[in-house]
C-alpha cells in the first residue's frame, strides 16, 4: 500500500503543478482542471471553455493506476509524464505507455501491462 500511495502523491503533485503553470498563463481562454478520483485511481488534468455555442473539454493529461502500475492513457505534455515520473525515481517497469497499442509498447523500454 506505500507503493500506490507514493504513486497517488506523485501523480497529483506532477498534474498540480502542470494546473498551476497553465493557470498562470495571461493568454488562457480556457479553465484549467484537475480530476483526481482516489478511490477508482483516475487523474485527469483538462482544459474546459466554450467556442461560441460548444462545449469545449480537451485532456491533457490521463493516468490511472492498474495492478499496482502507473498507466498514462492520454499526454499532452511537452516533456512527457513518464519522464516527470522517473524524476520521482517511479521504476520503468512500472510505468506503461497506455497510449501506445500492445505492439508499440513492446518496443519501449516500459512495461507493456
Amino acid at each position: 500500500m506505500e507503493k500506490l500511495d507514493k504513486y497517488r502523491n506523485y501523480i497529483k503533485k506532477i498534474l498540480t503543478e502542470y494546473h498551476e503553470w497553465a493557470s498562470g498563463s495571461a493568454n488562457l481562454d480556457r479553465e484549467s482542471c484537475l480530476v483526481f478520483d482516489e478511490i477508482h485511481d483516475q487523474y485527469f488534468w483538462l482544459f474546459m471553455g466554450w467556442e461560441g455555442k460548444k462545449k469545449i473539454r480537451n485532456i491533457q493529461v490521463h493516468i490511472r493506476i492498474k495492478n499496482e502500475k502507473i498507466y498514462i492513457e492520454e499526454d499532452w505534455t511537452e516533456a512527457g509524464i513518464a519522464t516527470e515520473l522517473l524524476r520521482e525515481n517511479v521504476s520503468k517497469k512500472d510505468i506503461v505507455l497506455a497510449f501506445h497499442d500492445l505492439e508499440t509498447r513492446k518496443l519501449t523500454e516500459f512495461a507493456v501491462v
